[in-house]
């Protein structure tokens, strides 16, 4: 089995803000979901017409997580940059095996197609390596960490002069 990825961009609107949480490690992890609307052009009427609507699970983590949640909300139209990655689990009631696909973000930012947009840069922070099971064993707060220790249990990094 090779660790081969599919690379993705989805481009449409969040369904709802993305919900910010953090592991025990202090990485932050952020889901949210992205809807696309799909068209079709009918060359019998000369206009585009609606084919419904694909939904995409979106996962981000560490200081793309943070700034995802700070900026981005409900009904936002944004483009997603990342891998399409299937996960599996088997249902605990009914012991049934289920999987689904999502998309782990490795980009994220507004659609500037009809709206307008400040940048900001934001100070790096460190992170955790996202685990198997980060998701279920997160909170919404971030543990304490040890004064002149970064989140990941390392010294913090000075930041770059730029």
């Amino acid at each position: 089995m090779s660790n081969a990825t599919t690379p993705v961009t989805i481009v449409g609107n969040l369904t709802d803000d993305p919900e910010l949480r953090f592991t025990p490690s202090g990485a932050a992890v952020a889901k949210f979901s992205v809807a696309v609307n799909r068209r079709q052009f009918d060359r019998q009427t000369n206009e585009w017409r609606e084919s419904g609507t694909d939904y995409h699970r979106v996962t981000v983590w560490r200081s793309l997580a943070e700034n995802v949640a700070e900026t981005l909300a409900k009904g936002m139209r944004v483009m997603v940059v990342g891998d399409l990655k299937q996960r599996s689990w088997t249902d605990e009631k009914t012991s049934e095996k289920r999987s689904a696909w999502e998309v782990e973000g490795s980009a994220v930012g507004p659609d500037l197609t009809f709206a307008t947009a400040k940048v900001s840069k934001v100070a790096k922070s460190q992170g955790a390596a996202p685990g198997d099971d980060a998701w279920a064993s997160s909170s919404r707060t971030r543990p304490a960490v040890p004064a002149g220790v970064g989140a990941g249990g390392q010294a913090p990094e000075q930041e770059p002069p730029f």
